[in-house]
């Protein structure tokens, strides 16, 4: 009985020492201790600073990030807006200005508002636009009204200024162009030298203000280069030419020979024919380019004694092509010196309507000869009535106005009178002369009338 109730006893002291109250379930329980065996580690101090200092670079990164962000925020936001202008203005850049340089040009001229916001979007934009930023260029620009600094850089990044044009026409010869381009307010700089006769091609080039006028002239050479020598591989089989110098020499003859596009293939066979036949040329615009050089102009009629002075450009004395070109061909008449028509002529005469009568036979070109002189004894005669009734008018007491305005950077050209000259040795004249050709194409001189000789 007692042994029952001490085991009673110890039973209820267990359950009793093992519940617990409400208020100790509340209470946290303790952690279990280390296990035996496994020393306690201490953290590291290196470890700890370590990640001290990298906590610190990226809050001082982000700091840095947050106030790039701001200020990337406030300049494109300037940089973006409308600008001050109120009407389309003209800035000049010159060449060799700086970013910025240029960026205080166009605050002291009111087409932005700040200097600095410009030049750090214009950073920005290339480091952290979506496309790449090209270099301000020089230049002459029309800036459009309230036009933001992003457009302002694109016109000038893009290279988007005011063109000038300088056109300078087919048959002119270096020395002629060397003085038009001179003679162009727009261009810069000085001309060393004049590049040799039929290294240019003839053609209107498009230049920014203040473009160097040797810059125009390296691109007349190339542009005539690259054109020549792509052209050359596609020549007649069968043309008397040997070689590209060849070609612009005859190119030449061509050109001064005729201002008519839809003549020079024919103008071309006649003098193909005459040296196939052993015929000298008997070009009159050689005679001229031999007296005169790259001045191009004579200024008269050819005389007599024009023809019979011994040059190495007079292709009345001299067999086949003179040393090199009379002129700068365009490329119209290298075309026809490359694939001439398929005729048998051998002559032509100026016919009185701005073109050419064709010849197979000298007594075919003796007849058109005479046409032209009857021509010509008309104009003439026209021009002597002309005459008369302007001595019989009364003299104005106002000075007259220009009768035509010459455009920018272009010379006026005269027009020549024709003479009607005697080919057989009866005057000063060798040959009838046809009128001057305007556009620098020069004289036109018909082939005389007596027989060429043969080489």
């Amino acid at each position: 009985m007692s042994q029952n109730r001490k085991r009673s006893d110890g039973v209820r002291t267990s359950r009793t020492a093992g519940a617990r109250s409400p208020a100790e379930r509340l209470e946290p329980g303790r952690a279990p201790s280390r296990p035996r065996g496994i020393q306690a580690r201490e953290p590291s101090r290196a470890v700890a600073g370590f990640v001290r200092v990298i906590s610190s670079v990226f809050t001082v990164a982000l700091v840095l990030m947050l106030f790039v962000g701001g200020a990337s925020f406030i300049v494109f936001h300037q940089f973006e807006s409308a600008g001050p202008l109120d009407a389309p203005r003209t800035v000049i850049i010159p060449k060799g200005e700086g970013r910025i340089a240029i960026a205080e040009r166009l605050e002291r001229e009111g087409i932005i508002t700040n200097r600095w916001t410009f030049v750090g979007g214009y950073l920005l934009q290339g480091f952290l636009g979506g496309r790449k930023t090209g270099e301000l260029r020089a230049g002459e620009y029309e800036i459009k009204d309230h036009a933001s600094m992003r457009d302002v850089i694109d016109t000038l990044s893009e290279g988007k200024s005011i063109l000038y044009k300088a056109t300078l026409p087919e048959g002119l010869t270096s020395e002629q162009i060397v003085e038009r381009l001179k003679a162009e307010p727009s261009l810069s700089g000085e001309i060393a030298s004049v590049p040799p006769e039929g290294a240019l091609l003839p053609d209107t080039y498009y230049f920014s203000k203040g473009t160097s006028r040797n810059e125009i002239l390296d691109r007349m050479r190339n542009d005539m280069e690259k054109m020549v020598a792509g052209l050359w591989e596609q020549r007649d089989p069968d043309i008397p030419v040997r070689s590209i110098d060849e070609l612009v020499t005859f190119a030449s003859i061509v050109e001064r020979e005729t201002g008519r596009p839809d003549e020079r293939e024919r103008v071309a066979a006649v003098f193909y024919n005459r040296l196939r036949k052993g015929m000298r040329l008997q070009s009159d615009p050689t005679i001229i380019y031999g007296i005169v050089g790259g001045q191009g102009v004579l200024g008269r009629s050819i005389t007599k004694a024009d023809i019979e002075t011994k040059s190495p450009y007079n292709t009345y004395q001299i067999n086949g092509l003179p040393p090199g070109p009379i002129c700068n061909p365009g490329k119209s008449a290298i075309l026809a010196a490359l694939h001439p028509a398929k005729t048998s002529d051998l002559y032509f005469v100026a016919d009185g309507t701005g073109g050419h009568a064709f010849s197979e036979t000298l007594k075919e070109h003796n007849s058109a000869v005479q046409k032209w002189r009857a021509v010509e004894k008309q104009a003439k005669s026209k021009q002597g009535a002309d005459d008369q009734d302007d001595s019989a008018a009364p003299i104005p007491t106002t000075k007259p106005a220009k009768s035509a305005a010459v455009s920018k950077g272009q010379k006026a050209t005269k027009t020549a009178a024709p003479s009607a000259g005697a080919s057989d040795g009866d005057g000063d004249d060798a040959s009838p002369s046809a009128s001057a050709e305007v556009a620098g194409t020069g004289a036109e001189m018909p082939l005389p009338v007596r027989k060429p000789k043969k080489q």
